[in-house]
């Protein structure tokens, strides 16, 4: 392994950019849509409203995880089916693209991908030294 090639590395910017990925739209919903007004966006997509409530916490929660790198495999795999959802009840039907009207699907697939990155990659062992 030489200098420019360090999965320690590696594995902290991606949980890191995760991390803040996940808090900042956690924080959207919490101050910018209120709790309220995400609970009943929830509920205009058929789900119960109490569902956004979960999704302010899940989001900030597992960002706040992934900075402090606590279970920082599992965390990002358990953040996987918050995305799914988004995709499927909102960001899909709106096409690829996020910058089309109501954000397409391309930023939460990004998302899935590099969550599952982070949980694939784990804690890279450390090469022997000879």
């Amino acid at each position: 392994m030489n200098r420019l090639q360090n999965p320690y590395l590696a594995a902290l910017v991606l949980r890191v950019a995760l991390g803040l990925m996940y808090l900042s739209h956690g924080a959207l919903k919490l101050f910018v849509f209120t709790p309220a007004g995400t609970a009943e966006y929830f509920a205009s997509l058929g789900l119960p409203g109490f569902v956004g409530y979960f999704a302010i916490l899940i989001e900030i929660g597992g960002g706040l995880l992934l900075l402090a790198g606590i279970q920082a495999r599992w965390v990002a795999l358990l953040l996987v089916p918050q995305l799914l959802g988004a995709i499927i009840l909102v960001h899909g039907a709106k096409g690829w693209m996020f910058t089309n009207e109501g954000g397409g699907w391309e930023y939460p697939a990004f998302l899935i991908a590099s969550s599952l990155a982070l949980f694939l990659l784990g804690q890279p062992e450390r090469q022997r030294q000879a």
